[in-house]
């Protein structure tokens, strides 16, 4: 049964609990088979079977685990339904801390200056203080703070306690004990009638201030997808009956002939009908020099035309071109789960629920062993572990790295299919390149052409080429090149066949032509011992040697070279100096392959592997083990890229090669190999970092919270410090994945 999937914009989740809640309910659906839900991006995308569940189901689950899903999904509602959570964000912060401010004066400042306390009292009785203390606290408690009450008390119900539950049980304790101070003191022991209304009120503002910096900085996440996005033009100007109307982008249709004038971007991807001009293709190509573009030529939307006008013909449009699908692949890399965050999602799991049973013990232990009043150091220490343990920097320790690292990497040009693929590939340590079209230009050039004696030159040349014109391979395209630029006249060739790793063969003017390398001659009876020395030489020059036989009998030899690219030796000398051990996969014989593995610094060639041969090639240099990365561009090179630990594809190369690849390089630079590799290792880094300093705050904290340093130093931590701490944790796990936008690039 075939699957499908759909991401959804999900609302309300404000820590790692509710991620993981949500995630249960999906995976709970008959028919869903998997269900990732990332708290940066505040997504949950789900692979489903139609048949078998609905998306109304799907909208239903998440809507009764208590969250809300957004309606309408499109990214202008996406982003304007993260503007009002911000700006209701502010306004709750507002009012809350004007509410706070007034109470931290009647509490706190007394206590500072010695007399004022007395004084303050013999105006207002401390009866009418506690009064006027719960009337403030009371509006923040039920105004900004109800939020998170509600959520928590559902989370509670429904057995899957979360941040809001240690918050509503935190902050509902220090308010539930004051309001029995202020209104029913009889029942309170002697010498423990006190109230902490201001610290009820600091702990809703400080998280309230914690959670609009997560929102201002998870704006500044997602800034790779607005730039994206930004590149895309809103309207075209399409010629419709003889005349051009400007339309919007989601009206153009494929066939539809476009105007676009200088200066203006390229709507939708086509092909140029009239006119020409330079289009700046850097967003796609990394190339900085225009490209020129006449008739025929084909064009990217997004891209950027220079002072000439032209006309153009719409050949894919909406969610089909280059930029949506580049847009879609950052959103599902930065919606991703790498597999270093399974440890702290079986952490998560159990936390709260661990938390609250501390929580609980500290609460008993204080309350038998504590020094009087018992109660209220019981209180008071209870809720700091409550408020200290919520896991909020736990939930956002890894997507926002992944979010903000993803992103850096789609500017730079490299993009990461999923998030396994950015974990694995700073696992590397073999880089295994495909030679043609990945290490060079991928158009060969004919350079030598050696007949037997009593064989004209261009006649075999002629022969060859004629045979070779139905073939699409690079060779062939260079032997054609050289027939035209002799002015040569190709007969039709017949019958023609290719045999895939050895050559090609046809019938030209009735005779038998057969054309490849020396294993093509091998298979077929026939010598090539004659041209040893000439192999020899010309292998040794870098040059790959192949052969032409007519009617079964050797007529003649040929070699062909493929420029290497710019960006090939200093990107294997790059990766080498990363200590990557570097080889390359080739279907060239040995000592053509040597030859350039030599200009180039690698040290490892397998040579003469046929295209279906390749994926076993990748399997050998993993036994070791080692973690092979393998870069390929050709339909030869998917199964090599899939069985890879990492698959690179050079986004110059063909649709197929692309799609089998975890790791896209929009240009054909390789310096974007070492930046991807570069940038993997610094994301994982990032991530372990935020991971240990989510995992380290509360290990060490909680204990502190609980009263662990009393005894010894008399040291507690008050709980509104605990709120502030567990703020700050959030917050600094986000200012420690921003700092991945400050990577730079390095050229090969």
């Amino acid at each position: 049964m075939s699957t499908e999937r759909i991401s959804l914009g999900v609302q309300g989740m404000t820590c790692a609990n509710c991620v993981a809640r949500v995630e249960r309910a999906l995976n709970k659906l008959d028919g869903v088979t998997e269900a990732t839900v990332n708290l940066a991006t505040e997504r949950a995308s789900v692979t489903y079977m139609a048949d078998a569940v609905s998306i109304a189901n799907i909208r239903a689950a998440i809507t009764d685990a208590g969250y809300e899903v957004l309606e309408a999904e499109t990214r202008d509602a996406e982003r304007e339904a993260r503007e009002l959570e911000r700006t209701a964000l502010r306004s709750r912060l507002i009012t809350a801390a004007a509410f706070t401010a007034p109470l931290f004066l009647l509490e706190m400042v007394p206590m500072l200056i010695p007399g004022l306390q007395v004084r303050l009292h013999a105006l207002v009785p401390e009866r009418w203080l506690f009064v006027i203390m719960w009337a403030l606290a009371t509006v923040v408690q039920f105004g900004p703070g109800l939020p998170f009450l509600r959520s928590g008390w559902q989370a509670l119900r429904s057995m899957s306690p979360d941040m809001n539950s240690l918050v509503l049980l935190g902050t509902g304790a220090a308010y539930g004990y004051s309001l029995v101070a202020t209104f029913l003191p009889a029942l309170l022991p002697e010498g423990s009638v006190h109230v902490y209304y201001e610290a009820s009120a600091a702990i809703i503002t400080l998280i309230l201030a914690g959670k609009y910096m997560e929102a201002l900085a998870k704006g500044r996440t997602s800034e790779a997808i607005r730039k994206l996005v930004g590149l895309q033009p809103a309207s075209a100007l399409v010629v419709r009956g003889g005349s051009e109307v400007e339309l919007p982008l989601e009206q153009v249709v494929a066939g539809d002939v476009l105007v676009v004038k200088p200066g203006g971007r390229v709507p939708v991807d086509g092909e140029l009908v009239s006119g020409s001009s330079y289009v700046d293709e850097s967003m796609i190509s990394g190339e900085p020099v225009p490209v020129a573009k006449a008739p025929g030529d084909a064009l990217v939307g997004g891209t950027v035309n220079g002072t000439g006008a032209f006309t153009m013909r719409a050949t894919k449009v909406g969610a089909d071109t280059v930029l949506a699908q580049i847009i879609r692949m950052v959103e599902d890399a930065q919606g991703a789960k790498v597999p270093i965050q399974a440890l702290a999602d079986r952490v998560v799991r159990v936390f709260v629920p661990i938390v609250m049973g501390i929580a609980l013990v500290t609460f008993l232990l204080w309350l038998v062993f504590g020094e009087s009043p018992a109660l209220t150091f019981a209180l008071v220490n209870t809720v700091a572990v409550l408020i200290i343990a919520c896991p909020c920097a736990m939930g956002l320790a890894t997507p926002t790295s992944i979010m903000v690292g993803t992103g850096k990497a789609a500017e730079l040009g490299v993009l990461f299919r999923n998030g396994s693929a950015l974990q694995h590939l700073q696992e590397t340590n073999v880089v295994a390149f495909d030679k043609t079209g990945t290490l060079t230009m991928g158009k060969p050039e004919l350079t030598d052409l050696i007949a037997v004696p009593g064989t004209p030159e261009a006649e075999l040349l002629r022969l060859v080429a004629a045979a070779e014109s139905g073939s699409e391979h690079p060779i062939a395209s260079a032997l054609l090149e050289a027939a035209r630029e002799r002015n040569l006249q190709l007969p039709v060739s017949q019958a023609f066949e290719a045999v895939a790793g050895f050559g090609v063969q046809a019938t030209v003017e009735g005779q038998q032509i057969q054309v490849g390398a020396d294993r093509f001659m091998d298979s077929l009876g026939i010598s090539v011992a004659g041209f040893a020395d000439d192999s020899a030489r010309l292998a040794n020059l870098g040059r790959t040697p192949l052969y032409a036989a007519v009617d079964g009998k050797l007529a003649g030899m040929f070699a062909v070279a493929d420029p290497i690219k710019e960006s090939a030796a200093q990107a294997v000398a790059a990766l080498k100096s990363l200590g990557i051990r570097v080889a390359m996969v080739t279907g060239d014989n040995r000592r053509t392959a040597k030859a350039i593995a030599g200009q180039l610094g690698i040290d490892d060639v397998m040579a003469e592997v046929l295209p279906e041969g390749k994926a076993a090639a990748v399997r050998e240099l993993q036994a070791g083990p080692a973690r092979v990365t393998f870069v390929g561009d050709g339909i030869n090179d998917a199964p090599a890229l899939a069985v890879a630990d990492v698959g690179i594809a050079i986004g110059t190369g063909t649709d197929i090669a692309i799609e089998s690849a975890d790791v896209v390089l929009m240009a054909a630079d390789l310096g974007g190999i070492v930046n991807a590799l570069r940038l993997s290792r610094t994301t994982i880094r990032n991530i372990r970092q935020n991971l240990f300093w989510a995992f380290f705050y509360n290990v060490i904290l909680i204990p502190v919270a609980a009263g662990a340093l009393y005894p010894a130093f008399g040291l507690l931590l008050s709980p509104v410090f605990a709120a502030a701490a567990m703020a700050f944790s959030s917050v600094f796990v986000l200012s420690n994945a921003l700092r991945l936008r400050r990577f730079r690039a390095v050229s090969a």
